[in-house]
């Protein structure tokens, strides 16, 4: 690993290979994110970029104090921007490793942020796979394997909240994405000391006396310019269909995976509210079973806008209209809101692009997945907010011949500081 002071570090653990580097305005950025597979003896390519591309917070005050209070935190503000310095011992556990950052100033000089990220492998009790098996007469065999993952962590503050920001590389294969939220709520003041007294809708919660914590929406758009074994992918949407039996057996159902190869940008948009299987495949390669290689997205939290949809909130954000999209590769369009998204009206979005619904099929694309949370406030989050977590998971669908963790030595045994029972 290089040192800390740069703002550009490769980064090797386990079988994975990355590099990291910060942006002004997306904050941490992961590129050419490639994996060994010891079985053909090479580093196979999975993520050629991924970053948050947009961080949308519209507030439900549609009062003349409150109503622009619709932020673009990404395009507006700027997650790089808003990094904070990383503390050990508490951002981070004590065998993290930090990396500064570097942003230019209004008038181009180089300004520093330190320990813009850190680093550090995670042992926090998982289990990476596991089997008791007592078919065997007079036998119980047991295997487990501890999990182990590696996490670079990142945090920007943004005016009253914190956006914690983790991705986790897992031997598996996996890739995770995790956000928390925390900080302080963003509140109005009011006459209001009880409920009450409360006799019309005041767009929030009155957590403490005289205070209201306005209701709100967090939608964070990530960008995944997924190469997997190279650029030319296709997205497969899998619909589980019931179906019912011939009648041979007791059973009346069960369900079947019917995949759908997608070929336009349009048919690609898609809420992930009900039960579906998205994968990102190469429709070039083949495991040695005849399945294509690929990798899966299971999706994080859906929040479904709420917001009529000419509401000017809403038409800058209409990102946020689906949780899943699928663009052609194009170097002008990285930032889901647009590239000036402080003077946005709309024209410049995720939305606008995948109008011209442009071909997919093998084709170098990028995935876009937004994660939201519906934020309705309550006492328990004031005055500081504990954090709320949500995130996603691109994980290994037939990319591997066979597990890849499957020979992970038994872990050594360590001696720790244990929990002791008290009696009252």
């Amino acid at each position: 690993m290089v040192p800390a002071s740069r703002s550009m570090v490769t980064i090797s653990w386990a079988d994975w290979n990355l590099h990291l580097a910060f942006d002004v305005r997306a904050g941490l950025v992961i590129s050419l994110a490639t994996i060994f597979d010891s079985i053909e003896d090479k580093h196979r390519q999975v993520l050629y970029k991924g970053h948050v591309s947009e961080l949308f917070v519209p507030y439900m005050d549609p009062t003349e104090e409150w109503y622009y209070r619709t932020f673009l935190d990404a395009g507006e503000f700027g997650l790089g921007l808003s990094t904070v310095s990383l503390q050990q011992h508490t951002d981070c556990p004590a065998n993290a490793i930090f990396m500064d950052g570097y942003h230019a100033n209004q008038d181009g000089e180089p300004v520093k942020v330190s320990n813009a990220f850190c680093v550090f492998e995670r042992y926090a009790g998982d289990i990476a796979w596991r089997h008791t098996e007592s078919a065997i007469s007079g036998e119980m065999i047991t295997e487990v394997r501890p999990g182990v993952s590696l996490i670079v962590r990142t945090v920007s503050t943004i005016g009253n909240y914190d956006y914690i920001m983790d991705w986790e590389f897992k031997k598996s294969g996996s890739i995770k994405f995790g956000v928390g939220l925390s900080g302080i709520l963003e509140a109005k003041a009011s006459t209001y000391t009880h409920k009450k007294q409360v006799k019309e809708d005041i767009y929030g919660t009155l957590v403490t006396e005289n205070t209201i914590a306005i209701n709100h929406d967090h939608y964070i758009t990530c960008y995944l310019d997924l190469d997997i074994d190279g650029e030319k992918n296709s997205f497969v949407k899998g619909k589980m269909k019931t179906m019912r039996t011939d009648g041979s057996t007791p059973r009346k159902s069960y369900w079947t995976m019917i995949r759908e190869p997608v070929k336009t940008e349009l048919d690609a948009r898609i809420w992930t509210d009900k039960p579906i299987e998205l994968l990102i495949v190469n429709t070039n390669k083949f495991t040695k079973m005849g399945n294509q290689v690929g990798y899966r997205l299971i999706p994080g939290p859906a929040a479904i806008p709420l917001l009529l949809e000419d509401d000017y909130p809403r038409i800058r954000g209409a990102f946020s209209n689906y949780n899943v999209w699928i663009t052609p590769y194009n170097r002008s369009e990285r930032w889901a809101g647009g590239l000036y998204a402080d003077r946005s009206h709309g024209d410049d979005t995720l939305f606008t692009w995948t109008n011209r619904n442009r071909d997919i099929d093998d084709k170098d694309i990028v995935l876009w997945h937004t994660i939201g949370f519906h934020h309705s406030p309550s006492q328990d989050e004031f005055p500081v907010m504990p954090t709320l977590n949500g995130g996603f998971e691109l994980r290994p669908s037939n990319f591997f011949e066979s597990n890849p963790i499957l020979n992970l030595r038994p872990p050594k045994p360590v001696d720790l500081p244990t929990c002791n029972a008290t009696t009252p």
